[in-house]
């Protein structure tokens, strides 16, 4: 859990991912793509820490492993949390510390 909150925190707005995951990727389209803000992409299935940082990221409260998504160092959630925050306009609001001028 060390390692997870440690990245968390060291970057603005991160996403543990899988490589194979395609629900990742397009949280991570939609960051880079749409709302134009350059997340950290932490892939898990590249780490050899991978599976307790996995199980970490469920004993944070994320309802699915990946993609686990944090911004200011605070758990969002996976794709739900963040997509429902995005319909509702509150996701930007969130980013926009992180995002360029």
């Amino acid at each position: 859990m060390d390692k997870v909150r440690r990245l968390a925190t060291e970057h603005g707005v991160v996403i543990f991912s899988k490589s194979t995951c395609c629900l990742c990727y397009a949280v991570t389209i939609l960051f880079q793509d749409q709302l134009g803000v350059s997340p950290y992409v932490h892939e898990i299935d590249h780490d050899p820490e991978g599976k307790e940082m996995e199980k970490a990221l469920l004993r944070m409260g994320c309802n699915a492993s990946v993609p686990a998504v944090f911004i200011g160092g605070k758990l969002v959630g996976s794709t739900n949390e963040v997509m429902s925050l995005h319909l509702k306009g509150s996701l930007i609001q969130l980013l926009k510390p992180y995002m360029p001028n």
